[in-house]
């Protein structure tokens, strides 16, 4: 099906200039053209819907339409501002105002303006408490309950108030829609059946034109982008299930740019020529999570709800070795919740950091009550039952976690006692596996997965919130006290306050063991460089904007 897909490249062309050229199948006239301008991208996603009150697995490609008002990527770089060009706020740390781009157009030539930003924070903020509350999507409700009022003050002005202070007002990732296509949409309808079927109406660069789902997206230049029309004539983006294809479609010159690389592959194209490759750290944390579940959806045995018998298990995992073995050098050993690239907030935890000791590990298993008694090589619970421990893994969307990082820690656990088999499931499979136990989720022992946010507070402290059972919370642990400081660093706006309540819950949570954190991967990518210049340089395409598709423009030649 995608070397099908590849080879509908002139079909696509033609369908991008508006002609009414044939589809022709198996054509390969512009296989490696750079003639079409069409800057073609590749990944391993699969988006299923174009409704961001809808679905939370389409970040690309509406990214590359809707814009943040402000985003994580224009708090920290100057040129990649969102929907609002400035923002402040007031001395009572309640009063933020911003100021949207003059004279800005969607995409259907209708004018974009504060009214707008205004409309979509408050279609979400009228529904909650309401049977169709709009919580089930990228664009939910969360953060809503501590506003006051949003209104705009005039077409470039917006004004939002919160009832006590709070960052999330620049570090909400909603997305601006146009009013003037949701205003008749029903709650009901935009959580469910209103697909929002392309073409879009956006403000950023490119619009989603076309969707065929577990296929492609195609995107055309927004003429009305703020920052003028790019330079290409569009976009296409592919939706893969392997990284091979990816790779294959880079050497074949198929495709401009593709990330989620495996390290091999990385390998090969850094030495094949059009092509540069890159290395990036991102938001992505892999982790081992216990089910702390007690009664319905608990685990095989209780020692998986005792912080002693998780914090001994902590002890058995070698995380420089998964980093070096299992993704060949391509990240960082995972600590605690927050990785290096949130600066902010990021802690290498050297006062109470763990350290690989299988010797360790058993002692404070044998102290916690966890021994092998009757010496089979095999501990046994406090109600005297074996372990056998079920451990669940699968795709999961993000960097691939490699098999062989699955592979290590069942290996290691089974060296102190504590056997382990692997089951693994395809993406859907999984997320109903943890799903919230009212939802038929638990039942398993251990899950190796990954979680891939952005680096506000609310989601770098996701895992351990109560609030994201069933979604985030993958092992169903609940803390009061975690979930005040969560709550206490959300409505915090002083950034050293803030730091610290994340760093005193990052604590907590390594201590009760709910989570080894294993590795905080890099992204590898590549691109072509014989078609289309003005590509990032710390990252070739940003994972938090539209960057570089604003400015990315066919090689001079």
């Amino acid at each position: 099906m995608n070397k099908w897909l590849l080879s509908r490249r002139a079909v696509m062309k033609a369908m991008l200039v508006g002609s009414t050229a044939p589809w022709i199948m198996h054509s390969s006239a512009f296989a490696s053209s750079c003639d079409d301008h069409i800057v073609r991208l590749g990944g391993i996603i699969s988006p299923e819907a174009m409704n961001p009150f809808a679905t939370w697995h389409a970040f690309w490609p509406l990214v590359f339409t809707y814009d943040f008002l402000v985003g994580p990527d224009a708090k920290r770089l100057s040129d990649r501002k969102g929907f609002a060009k400035a923002w402040s706020v007031a001395d009572d740390k309640l009063t933020w105002t911003f100021k949207v781009w003059p004279g800005m157009k969607w995409s259907d030539g209708q004018p974009a303006t504060a009214r707008d930003a205004a409309f979509t924070y408050n279609y979400l903020r009228d529904s909650i408490g309401k049977p169709d509350e709009l919580n089930g999507g990228w664009n939910n409700t969360s953060g809503l309950e501590n506003v006051e009022s949003i209104k705009a003050l005039d077409d470039e002005t917006l004004q939002i108030i919160t009832k006590k202070p709070t960052r999330w007002v620049i570090d909400n990732q909603i997305m601006i829609v146009p009013e003037h296509i949701w205003k008749d949409i029903s709650y009901a309808d935009a959580r469910s059946t209103f697909h929002n079927d392309p073409p879009l109406v956006g403000t950023g660069p490119m619009i989603v034109s076309e969707f065929q789902q577990a296929q492609f997206v195609i995107l055309t230049a927004n003429k009305y982008f703020r920052g003028g029309a790019p330079a290409t004539a569009g976009m296409i983006l592919y939706f893969f299930k392997s990284a091979d294809l990816i790779a294959q479609g880079l050497k074949s010159g198929d495709i401009d740019y593709g990330f989620f690389l495996t390290p091999a592959q990385w390998a090969e194209l850094s030495t094949t020529p059009h092509i540069v490759v890159n290395e990036s750290r991102i938001e992505q944390r892999d982790y081992l999570a216990f089910n702390t579940l007690s009664g319905k959806g608990a685990g095989s045995t209780k020692a998986l709800q005792d912080p002693a018998f998780r914090d001994a298990i902590g002890y058995a995992i070698d995380e420089k070795v998964i980093v070096e073995r299992a993704r060949r050098g391509h990240g960082d050993p995972g600590v605690g919740l927050v990785m290096p690239v949130a600066t902010d907030y990021y802690s290498d935890l050297s006062d109470i950091r763990r350290h690989f000791d299988l010797a360790e590990a058993a002692r404070r298993l044998d102290a916690a009550g966890y021994r092998d008694s009757n010496g089979d090589g095999v501990r046994e619970d406090k109600e005297g039952k074996d372990f056998q421990l079920e451990l669940i893994c699968g795709t999961s969307g993000n960097v691939e976690i490699p098999i062989a990082a699955v592979q290590l820690v069942a290996g290691w656990l089974g060296q102190i006692g504590i056997p382990v088999s692997v089951v693994q499931f395809d993406a859907g499979a999984l997320r109903a596996r943890y799903a919230a136990p009212e939802n038929g989720g638990g039942g398993w022992d251990l899950l190796i997965d990954s979680n891939w946010l952005s680096t506000r507070t609310g989601d770098l402290l996701s895992l351990g919130n109560s609030k994201a059972i069933g979604s985030y919370n993958t092992s169903f642990w609940t803390s009061e006290k975690f979930d005040a400081l969560v709550s206490e660093a959300e409505v915090s706006v002083d950034l050293k306050e803030s730091s610290q309540l994340v760093d005193q819950a990052v604590r907590l949570i390594y201590a009760e063991a709910p989570y080894i954190v294993l590795c905080y991967p890099t992204l590898l990518e590549a691109r072509r460089n014989d078609c289309f210049d003005g590509w990032g340089t710390q990252d070739m395409v940003s994972m938090q904007s539209y960057f570089p598709l604003d400015r990315v423009k066919p090689t001079s030649k």
